[in-house]
């Protein structure tokens, strides 16, 4: 198992070399280095915000196509919650199952079936007494990746419990083999998920050794097939759904919240909000807080990048379509082993991926390095470098991934002091003797300084290829 396993990837074809992802990347994982773009893998949360932002479709997502369902003898599909919010005027739930069922799945398991579960789970787990409050949700695996890397103090304060989906998943699969008698490698669990943070929490699960799930589908990708389905689907479809007003109101911002009952909590989307959000909460500026609910996408899953519709459209759709639905369906002492099955079974561990050095004390050595060269540099945050900041070329720098002669107002510098050198050189060889083969040796010397100094890596390259 990779921890650094990710599902957003690079097309470097397509890349044209702009500075749009840098500048948007809430982790500044992004570098553009000899006019590409470069992901660091020990940085990025997949997020997906550098696919939303990038106009030349250079970034995209990595997901399994419907093709394998053919791989197994039984296969369940998981439908998150933010799938109902992608149709227009769908007053039943269970229409969309029963076109999965007709798409070619054997059984269906609503994710949202499990969020009721995980909901449940969390009430109890609040009146606890020796927990550090607030506690901080743990569905969005970009948000708890977020907080390995960048806030290990908030580590204390997440929600020991599994995601929704993978609940599901194990559910799904006890389920399956009790119906089937099938060993568990023929049978395909498969999610049809909103997002890509979900294809690398499946590769590199956190708070379990393996994931149940088998398979990560995009929404986006089966949505065209579906509705075909949905046409074919009776008047009366079979009743499939098993949950509530709760379950799919985690689809969107505040559901998970709003599943507690209680009016001590926060609920925060988009990336660059949730950041803020931990920066407060390590500073301990909010207080009396329960629950921190904090989703990366803009609207919360309905805003994934592996949807079709608007988000916040969708959110107007989940909210329509909840509102004759009762308030929860699954319940804690319906499901077996459920006790079991929800929460941790590992323990999630800080990541240090942004420290300097390997230790304290070369840290703090480093640090003071990247003080220093942030005194030299303009402090524009321009991006022409090709990292986000400043400051991030010049950790860059000190790790040994860049120069300060990527930063092309230090390049300006130099190059007016170096043309003064060269025209103080060639005063000095008019001064004196027209034919000295030594001063003419150093003015090509200092020519070619300049050259070198001067010129960007891929003008360079350019040069080259003409030589």
């Amino acid at each position: 198992m990779d921890k650094f396993y990710h599902s957003v990837q690079l097309e470097e074809d397509l890349c044209k070399g702009c500075i749009n992802c840098i500048k948007r990347c809430p982790t500044q994982a992004i570098r553009v280095r000899d006019g590409k773009a470069r992901i660091n893998s020990k940085f990025c949360i997949d997020c997906g915000e550098c696919i939303r932002v990038c106009a030349y479709h250079a970034k995209r997502a990595t997901y399994d196509k419907l093709d394998v369902v053919k791989q197994y003898r039984y296969t369940v599909a998981l439908p998150a919650p933010s799938l109902y919010s992608q149709f227009n005027n769908l007053d039943d739930v269970n229409i969309v199952l029963n076109a999965l069922r007709l798409m070619g799945f054997d059984d269906v398991f609503e994710v949202s079936a499990a969020a009721e579960l995980v909901s449940e789970a969390t009430r109890e787990y609040l009146t606890c007494n020796e927990i550090d409050l607030p506690v901080i949700s743990t569905a969005c695996p970009s948000v708890v990746r977020l907080i390995r890397a960048r806030f290990p103090n908030l580590i204390p304060h997440l929600l020991p419990f599994k995601p929704p989906v993978e609940v599901a998943a194990e559910l799904a699969v006890r389920a399956a083999i009790k119906k089937t008698s099938l060993p568990r490698e023929d049978i395909g669990i498969c999610f049809i998920s909103p997002c890509p943070s979900k294809v690398t929490y499946v590769k590199a699960p956190l708070g379990t050794d393996k994931s149940q799930v088998d398979h990560v589908l995009a929404i986006k990708d089966l949505y065209p097939q579906l509705l075909s389905y949905m046409k074919a689907v009776p008047d009366d479809p079979a009743e499939l759904s098993a949950s509530g007003k709760i379950g799919i109101s985690w689809g969107r911002r505040g559901g998970e919240a709003g599943g507690l009952f209680t009016e001590n909590y926060l609920a925060a989307d988009g990336i660059e909000n949730v950041i803020r959000v931990l920066e407060d909460l390590e500073d301990q500026k909010f207080s009396n807080l329960k629950f921190v609910e904090l989703n990366a996408c803009n609207g919360g899953c309905v805003g994934g990048v592996l949807t079709v519709e608007n988000p916040y459209v969708a959110e107007v759709k989940l909210k329509q379509l909840r509102k004759y639905m009762p308030v929860a369906r699954s319940h804690m002492d319906m499901a077996e082993h459920v006790e079991e099955i929800v929460p941790w079974t590992s323990k999630v561990q800080f990541e240090p991926v942004y420290s300097l050095g390997g230790n304290m004390m070369e840290s703090f050595t480093r640090l003071g390095q990247v003080e220093r060269l942030c005194r030299k540099l303009p402090g524009l945050d321009c991006g022409s470098c090709g990292a986000p900041t400043c400051k991030a070329l010049a950790e860059d720098i000190v790790r040994g991934q860049a120069s300060e002669k990527d930063c092309v107002y230090y390049l300006r510098e130099n190059l007016h002091r170096l043309s003064k050198e060269v025209c103080g050189l060639v005063d000095d060889i008019h001064a004196g003797n027209p034919g000295d083969q030594e001063a003419l040796q150093i003015l090509k010397d200092y020519i070619q300084r300049i050259s070198d100094e001067m010129l960007l890596p891929d003008n360079k390259d350019k040069d080259r290829e003409q030589m």
